[in-house]
């Protein structure tokens, strides 16, 4: 008998005990599932927050003063105190960086202002911003209503603003229009252009309470100290941001005049701390899934075992009249794995269906509405059929094998 003839003997021997057959299979479908079904879901929502992920600063780096504003002991040797980046520095490095991406150059002026309209005014806990045009794409802002800022405005320092929504909250009627309204803070009055949508809790606990106003416009409201700016270059290819790195450290020595051979008197940082969390929290994900499916798949090939033993208990006489025949130990064991990898890959096929359904479902409710085809969980999952039906099947079809052709003949 060779390996064809035992796959047709094993195919006829699953359909006649069909039940038994789709009751182990299910229990097999079930583990693949989840296991399918929980690694599709985490690749979906990473894939989704990932090409979000710009938004919140991933495909870009900023470029900020070294050191701190006030002098600290380290070890007892003072740390070295550099200007900050003055706003004809940061202009200057947007003039000589490659113009194809978009950068960003914004202040923070304050964080404790009062903003008034009529007889309404807020907490004095508004926070004041100046930016160029880029600033909102750069931090992931949207627009509720109304427009960003204009390049003109941008150079002509226009009194424009837009503002937060716990502005519109405080300051005007519900269901009021704050577009083209004005609003006032350090005695002058701005026009408003813009409304940010609500952030809420994600964008911490001053998210809301913000107000933005063009760069020129900012640099004037500065009362006390020096300015300190810093720049945002996004990069529309992540895969350049190394090298682009690189060219804006040495545009920037170049512009405050490091000297050469000391360290550098400002700080360029990729933040990666978005992408760091995300890829533990899907390795976690992904383990918590694996889990999951091998303690179900565990079960399941103990009950495919276990049917399998039965089978061979049930099936001893006719083991008996094939040995008689001449099969062989070897084929008869073939045949007892064939029957239980073909059982486990019934059982896997349609968990792998299914498995990937219910991670898009999962992934396209949570995230973006992409189709992910998982092949490397789908192969994953072939193995794992394979392995489980070979390693639930290689102990009964050992039994069939050794049993005695005299003594199965006998059996009744």
């Amino acid at each position: 008998m060779n390996l064809a003839e035992n796959v047709k003997v094993g195919l006829a021997n699953i359909r006649s005990n069909l039940l038994r057959t789709i009751i182990t299979a299910l229990i097999i479908a079930i583990g693949i599932s989840s296991l399918v079904g929980i690694l599709t879901s985490v690749d979906g929502m990473q894939k989704s927050i990932t090409s979000s992920m710009s938004d919140f600063g991933a495909n870009s780096f900023d470029i900020q003063e070294q050191g701190s504003g006030s002098r600290q002991n380290q070890r007892g040797i003072s740390q070295k105190i550099y200007p900050p980046i003055t706003l004809k520095q940061a202009m200057n490095f947007t003039s000589r960086f490659n113009s194809s991406n978009e950068i960003s150059i914004y202040s923070d002026i304050t964080s404790w202002m009062e903003a008034k309209r009529f007889s309404k005014k807020t907490n004095p806990n508004i926070s004041l911003t100046a930016a160029n045009e880029h600033y909102i794409l750069l931090k992931g802002l949207n627009l509720e209503k109304g427009r960003n800022f204009t390049q003109l405005e941008v150079q002509n320092g226009s009194n424009v603003a837009i503002i937060g929504n716990d502005l519109l909250e405080t300051l005007f009627e519900e269901n009021e229009d704050p577009i083209n309204q004005d609003v006032s803070f350090y005695g002058t009055k701005y026009r408003i252009v813009g409304l940010l949508e609500a952030q809420g809790g994600f964008s911490g606990s001053g998210g809301d309470r913000r107000i933005l106003v063009p760069l020129v416009t900012g640099n004037r409201l500065f009362t006390a100290g020096e300015p300190r700016y810093e720049i945002s270059v996004f990069m529309k290819d992540p895969t350049k941001i190394a090298p682009a790195m690189g060219d804006a450290t040495g545009i920037m020595r170049t512009i405050r005049k490091d000297q050469l051979g000391k360290e550098d008197s400002f700080l360029v940082k990729r933040s990666e701390s978005l992408a760091q969390n995300l890829n533990e929290l899907s390795g976690r994900l992904k383990l918590f899934g694996g889990l999951v499916g091998f303690v179900t798949l565990l079960a399941a090939s103990i009950a495919l075992m276990n049917i399998m033993l039965v089978s061979v208990t049930e099936r001893t006489r006719e083991i008996g009249i094939r040995k008689a025949l001449g099969a062989t130990p070897k084929l008869i064991q073939e045949q007892f794995l064939i029957e239980a990898v073909v059982i486990c890959m019934i059982g896997g096929i349609a968990g792998i269906l299914f498995g990937i359904l219910v991670g898009n479902l999962v992934a396209n409710l949570i995230g973006e509405g992409t189709l992910i085809i998982p092949w490397l969980w789908i192969f994953l999952g072939f193995v794992v059929c394979i392995a489980v039906g070979l390693l639930s099947g290689i102990i009964p079809a050992r039994k069939a094998s050794r049993l005695d052709p005299i003594e199965s003949l006998r059996f009744e």
